[in-house]
C-alpha cells in the first residue's frame, strides 16, 4: 500500500465528506438499523443553536461547531445513541432590519412601499440564500449533523409549536396583555427585548436645575415637562422636614406646577443632590416609583421621537432639536444652576438596527414571570407536582438545585443575577417578519352585562374566573357578557360563561384563587353583599349564584380569541403584531423534536444532554430555553450548559468589518484545511475564555495535520510485510509503550468526558508529534531493521496508531478518515465515525 506523499486537504474532504453524507451515519436511526449502535443504547443529543438566517457563519460560529463536533463523534464512537439536529433560526428584528436597509439603499423604498406581502416575499429568499450558504459552511467544517432532521424556526413544525406553546401560557395565565414600559425603537418603530439593548457611552452635557426648592439633576430635559412628583429616599436627613405626599408650588418649564413629594428607598442618595424628579412614561425606574405608589404617568415623546401638546411651543419638535431650546428658556427662568460638559452616561441602542431607545408605556403581550402558578408536571427534584411556583422561582431553582449544571461554574453567579433582576417578558414586535401573534379580536356583540366593583377590575385580568351573585342573572353556559365597572358605568372587558352553580354564602370557599382575594372571611362577604342589597336578609343560608367565566375580551370590549388556528366565524381580525424571536427559539430543544406531539424523537432524546453556545447569550437565549421548557414540557431543556468564549483576532480585539480583523472560516478551510482551522478553535480555548486566532495560528495546526499523514507513510513503507494472523512476542519495552499508550487514551477519555477539550487536544497534539513521531519512530527505525524486534515494534506501532486515529479523529476527522481508509486496519468498518472508542 503506498501513500502519497502529500496531504491535500481540498481533494480529501470533498471525498470524505460524499462519503459520510452516503454513509448517513449521523442520523441515530440509520446505526441502530445498521448494527452500530443498540436499539437501548443510551441517548446523547446536542441541538445546534440554530445560526440566524442573516449572512455567513464567522469563526464563533465555527467554533462552536467544532466543539460539538467533538462531542457528537466520541459519544457516537463510545456506542451512544446519537443525534446533532441541526437547524436555523429566523432572527426576525436583525433579518427584516437587513432587508429593509438593502431596500432603501437599492430602491429607495421602505417595506411600507411594497406592503406585507411582497416584502415579506423578499425576506423569505434573503432568508432562503442565506440559509444556504450556511448550511455550505456548516458541512465544510466537518460537522456530523442529522440533516434528515433539519430544523427552521419559522418552518411549519415550528409555527405549530409556538402556537401552541403561547395558547397554552396565556390558559395557564402566564401571557397577558397590557399597559407596561416597553424598549421602543423610534427608528425601526417597534418594541425590544432587554437583551437586545447595546448600552453605548455617550459624552452628554448634565444639567443641574432648580426645582423650587431642590436641584435636580438630567441628561435629558426634554422628558421633564410632565414631572409633577419630586422623589427622595426616606432616609435622607437633608430633606428629612419634607414629608411624603407633600404638596410644593413651583415655577417650571411651562409654567407653574403643583409638585408631591414621594419618599422612595430605590433614590440613590450619593447620586446628584439625592433627589429627583420622575418621568414614570420614559423611564423603567420611574414607572416603577409610580406604580409602587399609585402615581399619574404622562406621555412627553410620541413613538417617533417627537414632543407632545405637553411640551407646549416645543410641541412636534424632535427632542434632539428641543433639547437646547428647552435649555435656553430654562436659563431665561433662572432655573439653570450649573451645566457639566464632560458627563458620560451610557445610552441604550437597538443591537440589531442602531436605533436609540426611547422607553414607552404601551399596551404589549408579557410573558408573567412573577406571578405564582400552580406547577403541573412531576418528576422533578427540585419542585413537587401541584406545588405554587413563578417562572422566576423555577427558572433559577432548577440551576440551584443542580438539575442542569453551567460549566464554567463561575457563570451560575451571571444567571442568578440576571433572574434576580428579571422583568416581565415583552414578547410582541411590531415587524412583519416571524410568528404572527396567534391572537384574533373581533367585536363582542351582546346585550348582557354582569357588573363589577372597581376594586375587582384588576383582578379580572389577573385571574379572577369566578363571582358570587345573590340574583339570577339567567345566564346558560355559553352565554357571552360585557363586563361592567359598576361605579364608573363604562365596559371593561367582556367573558363567555362556562359554569353555573347554586350554593349558599357559609358553602364557597373564600381561599378558592379563580374567585381573586376580595374576601377573607365569611362576615365581609355577608357584608358586602348588604352593601349591595340593603333591602335584603343576608345570612350564612342565604342562596347564591356561582358564575364562573373565562375572559374573551379586553379593555377595549374586543372579543379575544387564542389558538393553533384561525377561529371559525366571521369579522375576525389577527394581531398584526409578530412574536419576539426569543419566544420560538426558547421552544428549540423539544419543538425540533416534534413537540407538541408526543413522538418517538421526544421521548428518546429530550432532555438533551448538553447545550454548548457562546457565554454571550447566557440570557438572551439559555434563560428563555430553561423557562419554556420547564414550564410546557416539565423537564429542563438539557442537563449540562457549555460555555465557550468568544474568539478574538492576534491583538485580542472582537473582530469587526471597520477594524478589518475578521477572519472567514470558509478562507482558512480553503487554504489549510477543515481539520487545521478546528485544531487552532479548540487547542488553548478553556471553557468560558476567550480565544485568540490568527491566520498564523490556523497555518500551524495545518503542520500538525501534515505530520499525522507522515507518520502514516512511514508505518505504510515499514509495515507492509507484517501479517496480523498471529501476534508476535512483545518486548519489554514494546509492552510499556502500549501501557503508556492506555494511560494516554484514559486520560484524553476522561478529559472529552469533563469538557476539557483543550486538554485533550494538547495531549494528543504532543504525544502524536514529540512522543510517536520525534520519540517512538526515531527509535523505531533501528528496531525495525532487526528481525528480532521487527515484528514486535511493527505491532506496536501499527496498534497504537490505528487507536491514535479514532482518538484524533473527534479533532480532526478528515485526515484520520482518509487515512482510516487507507491504512491496512483489521476489521475495518465503513466509516472511522462509527469505529469502538479505543477504552
Amino acid at each position: 500500500m503506498e501513500i502519497p506523499k502529500a496531504y491535500s486537504p481540498k481533494e480529501a474532504e470533498d471525498k470524505i465528506l460524499a462519503l459520510w453524507r452516503k454513509s448517513d451515519f449521523a442520523n441515530p436511526d440509520t446505526c441502530v438499523k445498521k448494527g452500530v449502535t443498540k436499539e437501548d443504547a443510551k441517548p446523547f443529543s446536542i441541538v445546534l443553536p440554530p445560526p440566524n438566517v442573516t449572512g455567513t457563519l464567522h469563526m464563533g460560529h465555527a467554533a462552536m461547531l467544532a466543539i460539538e463536533d467533538i462531542l457528537i463523534r466520541f459519544h457516537r464512537m463510545q456506542g451512544y445513541k446519537t443525534l446533532w439536529l441541526p437547524g436555523t433560526d429566523h432572527a426576525a428584528i436583525a433579518t427584516e432590519s437587513k432587508v429593509e436597509q438593502t431596500l432603501y439603499k437599492t430602491e429607495g423604498k421602505t417595506r411600507h412601499d411594497l406592503g406585507r406581502p411582497e416584502f415579506l416575499e423578499r425576506v423569505e429568499q434573503f432568508a432562503k440564500e442565506s440559509h444556504d450558504a450556511i448550511l455550505h459552511q456548516i458541512k465544510k467544517m466537518g460537522a456530523s449533523l442529522d440533516w434528515s432532521r433539519e430544523a427552521y424556526t419559522l418552518d411549519e413544525e415550528r409555527n405549530l409549536s409556538v402556537r401552541t406553546a403561547f395558547k397554552r401560557m396565556h390558559e395557564g395565565g402566564l401571557i397577558y396583555r397590557g399597559n407596561r414600559i416597553v424598549n421602543w425603537d423610534p427608528k425601526m418603530q417597534t418594541t425590544v427585548s432587554d437583551d437586545e439593548i447595546e448600552w453605548k457611552e455617550e459624552k452628554a452635557s448634565f444639567y443641574y436645575l432648580q426645582y423650587g426648592p431642590f436641584v435636580i439633576s438630567t441628561a435629558r430635559p426634554e422628558t421633564k415637562f410632565g414631572d409633577k412628583y419630586v422623589v427622595m429616599h426616606p432616609k435622607d436627613k437633608r430633606y428629612k422636614q419634607y414629608t411624603h405626599g407633600q404638596k410644593i408650588e413651583l415655577e417650571w418649564i411651562t409654567g407653574p406646577v403643583t409638585a408631591t413629594v414621594i419618599k422612595d428607598e430605590a433614590i440613590d442618595m450619593e447620586f446628584g443632590t439625592g433627589v429627583m424628579t420622575i418621568t414614570p412614561w420614559h423611564d423603567t425606574t420611574d414607572f416603577e416609583i409610580a406604580e409602587r405608589h399609585n402615581l399619574d404617568k404622562e406621555q412627553i415623546i410620541d413613538l417617533k421621537g417627537k414632543l407632545l401638546p405637553i411640551a407646549k411651543e416645543f410641541a412636534g419638535m424632535h427632542i434632539t432639536k428641543a433639547r437646547p431650546l428647552i435649555i435656553q428658556k430654562l436659563q431665561e427662568k433662572g432655573l439653570v444652576k450649573k451645566i457639566d460638559e464632560n458627563y458620560v452616561h451610557r445610552i441604550a441602542t437597538n443591537s440589531r438596527g442602531g436605533g436609540i431607545i426611547e422607553p414607552q408605556i404601551m399596551r404589549q403581550w408579557f410573558v408573567d414571570v412573577n406571578k405564582p402558578f400552580t406547577f403541573p408536571h412531576a418528576g422533578f427534584k427540585s419542585v413537587k407536582k401541584g406545588e405554587l411556583i413563578s417562572l422566576k422561582d423555577l427558572m433559577a431553582r432548577v440551576v440551584k438545585k443542580k438539575e442542569i449544571e453551567i460549566l464554567p461554574k463561575r457563570f451560575e453567579k451571571t444567571y442568578f443575577h440576571w433572574i434576580d433582576n428579571l422583568r416581565d417578558w415583552c414578547i410582541s414586535r411590531q415587524i412583519w417578519f416571524g410568528h404572527q401573534i396567534p391572537v384574533w379580536y373581533r367585536e363582542l356583540k351582546t346585550e348582557k352585562k354582569i357588573g363589577f366593583h372597581e376594586n375587582v377590575v384588576p383582578q379580572v385580568f389577573a385571574g379572577k374566573t369566578k363571582t358570587y351573585r345573590l340574583r339570577d342573572h339567567e345566564f346558560e353556559i355559553g352565554d357571552k357578557v360585557l363586563f361592567e365597572n359598576s361605579q364608573q358605568r363604562e365596559i371593561f372587558g367582556g367573558g363567555e360563561i362556562t359554569n353555573i352553580q347554586i350554593t349558599t354564602v357559609e358553602k364557597i370557599d373564600l381561599k378558592d384563587p379563580l374567585h381573586g382575594t376580595t374576601y377573607k372571611r365569611q362576615d365581609e362577604l355577608i357584608a358586602a353583599f348588604k352593601r349591595h342589597y340593603p333591602e335584603r336578609k343576608v345570612t350564612s343560608k342565604t342562596e347564591v349564584f356561582v358564575y364562573t367565566y373565562r375572559l374573551i375580551a379586553g379593555k377595549d370590549g374586543q372579543e379575544l380569541f387564542v389558538g393553533t388556528e384561525t377561529p371559525k366565524g366571521e369579522r375576525w381580525t389577527q394581531d398584526t403584531d409578530t412574536l419576539d424571536t426569543w419566544f420560538s427559539s426558547g421552544l428549540w430543544t423539544f419543538s425540533t423534536l416534534g413537540w407538541p406531539e408526543k413522538t418517538k424523537d421526544l421521548k428518546t432524546f429530550h432532555p438533551t444532554s448538553v447545550l454548548e453556545t457562546g457565554y454571550d447569550i447566557l440570557f438572551f437565549w439559555i434563560a428563555r430555553m430553561i423557562l419554556m421548557t420547564t414550564y410546557l414540557v416539565g423537564q429542563v431543556p438539557f442537563k449540562t450548559v457549555y460555555l465557550h468564549g468568544l474568539v478574538r483576532d492576534d491583538k485580542g480585539r472582537k473582530m469587526s468589518k471597520s477594524l478589518g480583523n475578521i477572519i472567514d472560516p470558509l478562507d482558512m478551510i480553503t487554504k489549510y484545511g477543515a481539520d487545521a482551522t478546528r485544531l487552532s478553535l479548540i487547542i488553548g480555548a478553556a471553557p468560558g475564555n476567550d480565544i485568540k486566532i490568527s491566520e498564523d495560528k490556523v497555518r500551524g495546526y495545518r503542520n500538525f495535520v501534515n505530520k499525522v499523514w507522515n507518520i502514516s507513510r512511514f508505518l505504510a513503507m515499514n509495515t507492509q510485510d507484517f501479517t496480523s494472523k498471529r501476534k508476535p512476542v512483545l518486548s519489554a519495552s514494546d509492552k510499556k509503550l502500549l501501557n503508556d499508550f492506555s494511560k494516554l487514551t484514559k486520560e484524553v477519555t476522561k478529559n472529552i468526558g469533563f469538557f476539557r477539550l483543550s486538554q485533550a487536544a494538547e495531549t494528543l497534539y504532543h504525544y502524536t508529534w514529540h512522543t510517536f513521531a520525534d520519540k517512538i519512530i526515531e527509535e523505531s527505525k533501528k528496531l525495525l531493521e532487526n528481525q528480532k524486534t521487527r515484528a514486535s515494534r511493527q505491532y506496536v506501532l501499527l496498534t497504537i496508531f490505528a487507536d491514535l486515529l479514532k482518538l484524533l479523529h473527534p479533532f480532526v476527522p478528515f485526515v484520520t478518515e482518509e487515512l482510516y481508509q487507507q491504512l491496512p486496519v483489521k476489521n475495518r468498518k465503513e466509516s472511522l465515525m462509527i469505529e469502538q472508542w479505543p477504552v
